[in-house]
């Protein structure tokens, strides 16, 4: 079971090269004088988001929560907005995402195809979701940069790994799915007799299983090195998406369906949930609140209900803290509101719900 949100690593590109956004730097950060809208078109586009697995050299841009840094001296895995390595900058204006053509090119080929046939949606929808999912892991819309994510977030759940943050287990957390995600990995390199020690070879990584928890041997730095390096190879990105659909996805399609519901947005709702809170299980998971959430076969009425039972349980410390865990399903039912159930054509409306800060 999912317990809290994860906590949260931003990311981007090594940044090097950006010397024409030096001129918007400043020791402090002044207003400008004017409307929000004239501020904000007077405003830079955003850099690229820091990302935590890069290394970045002294006089390196980068942004985090529409604001630019720039690196003090060589640093990695230090947050801008933490500590003496970065230097805060002026405010920017997030770029503009990329149209709507290419939703389909941030998915495996295979991938989309099994997707498609399984819930019914297309690699624009599932782009969608996957944008909505990811802002509140890992404040970010650039979600096909984490499939290489690794970080020990001190929540007893052991190692968070990946797009939809697998686990390795831990006290809060005895029926991971880290197991699971490196048996798929030796499934799809190709492996006739896939097991988790034969995924754990490939990845180059020590460990063990311990009843179901997944004990890894390697240090930190180690473990998590070996994962970034796993970020653009086919067949982890191939045994990242058999995970996700077998733990999660699969089940929000069917509990989505037995109510006579097929939307993106029910569907990516109870994705969410059941990531950040857990499948089945006690009162807290997608499987509790759904109990909770009556019996109406009109889906604006059922899902009004979920989300309001949702919010009541998402901004304590099991699951968000305050108040991201709010921010997190207001996206949703916003959307809802505004009639995009089926997250086609709405990669303005995704942006706007999203534009929100995290704490």
């Amino acid at each position: 079971m999912k317990y809290a949100a994860k906590r949260l690593s931003f990311p981007s590109a090594i940044l090097a090269g950006f010397a024409i956004l030096a001129t918007g730097f400043a020791a402090a950060q002044g207003s400008a004088a004017g409307s929000a809208e004239k501020q904000a078109s007077r405003q830079p586009d955003c850099a690229p988001a820091w990302n935590p697995t890069s290394p970045y050299d002294a006089g390196s841009i980068a942004s985090r929560g529409g604001i630019h840094y720039r690196a003090a001296f060589w640093t990695q895995g230090n947050p801008p907005e933490r500590g003496q390595a970065w230097q805060a900058g002026k405010r920017c204006r997030p770029a503009v995402q990329a149209k709507a053509a290419d939703h389909d090119a941030n998915f495996p080929p295979d991938t989309l195809k099994f997707l498609k046939a399984n819930t019914g949606l297309d690699g624009e929808q599932w782009d969608n979701i996957m944008k909505l999912v990811n802002k509140p892991e890992q404040d970010s819309l650039e979600w096909t940069q984490f499939y290489g994510y690794c970080e020990d977030i001190k929540d007893k759940r052991g190692y968070t790994i990946g797009i939809f943050g697998a686990t390795t287990g831990g006290s809060n957390d005895e029926g991971p799915d880290g197991p699971t995600l490196f048996k798929e990995f030796d499934a799809s390199s190709g492996a006739s007799n896939p097991s988790i020690a034969g995924g754990l070879a490939r990845a180059g990584v020590h460990g063990s299983m311990q009843g179901k928890i997944l004990k890894i041997s390697d240090s930190a730095k180690a473990f998590c090195g070996k994962i970034n390096a796993l970020q653009n190879n086919a067949a982890w990105r191939d045994a990242m998406w058999n995970t996700f659909y077998k733990v999660y996805i699969q089940y929000s399609v069917q509990q989505a369906r037995q109510r006579g519901f097929a939307s993106a947005l029910t569907i990516g709702s109870f994705v969410d949930t059941a990531l950040n809170q857990g499948a089945a299980g006690d009162s807290g998971t997608l499987q509790g609140l759904l109990s909770r959430s009556g019996n109406s076969a009109d889906e604006k009425t059922f899902m009004t209900n979920f989300y309001a039972q949702r919010s009541k349980i998402v901004d304590t410390h099991d699951y968000n803290q305050p108040p991201n865990g709010k921010n997190r399903v207001k996206q949703w039912s916003t959307l809802l509101n505004q009639g995009e159930t089926d997250l086609k054509n709405a990669d303005a409306a995704v942006r706007k719900v999203t534009d929100w800060e995290m704490k």
